[in-house]
């Protein structure tokens, strides 16, 4: 699968496909990368280490320092896949990059449904192109 990079990195993973958009600010525990948001049906998973396939972001800009603290803290996603670009997203892994030299991939790409869950892939982006390719 192609996709365009929003933030350039390697990461290799077990997909974790979210049905709802997740705010991360109040609705991950920034301590151990557990999706906390009683409402949301993926509610007791955990992101950390995982390729976080998100329909989208909900709520506050205060996403990304949640983002960056849990990258930060080792307990955040490998990667993430979206939709459509995320800027608050993108901001969590550029601050995260740049003060704890923790970044992660962040790839935009169209047609989501063929990341299947649990399923383990490896992310390369690089520049404006991104690779999502099945690992054996």
């Amino acid at each position: 699968m192609r996709g365009r990079c929003l933030h350039a990195g390697t990461a290799v993973g077990r997909v974790l496909v979210l049905s709802e958009p997740l705010s991360l600010w109040g609705g991950a525990d920034a301590a151990t990368g557990v999706i906390t948001d009683e409402r949301h049906p993926q509610c007791g998973e955990l992101l950390g280490g995982r390729i976080v396939v998100m329909p989208g972001s909900r709520g506050s800009s205060s996403s990304a320092s949640v983002l960056a603290e849990m990258l930060r803290a080792g307990v955040g996603p490998a990667g993430l896949v979206v939709p459509r670009a995320d800027p608050i997203l993108v901001i969590g892994a550029l601050v995260a990059e740049e003060l704890y030299g923790r970044g992660i991939p962040i790839v935009e790409l169209a047609d989501v449904s063929e990341l299947r869950q649990n399923t383990s892939v490896r992310v390369t982006a690089v520049g404006e192109h991104a690779v999502i390719e099945e690992e054996a």
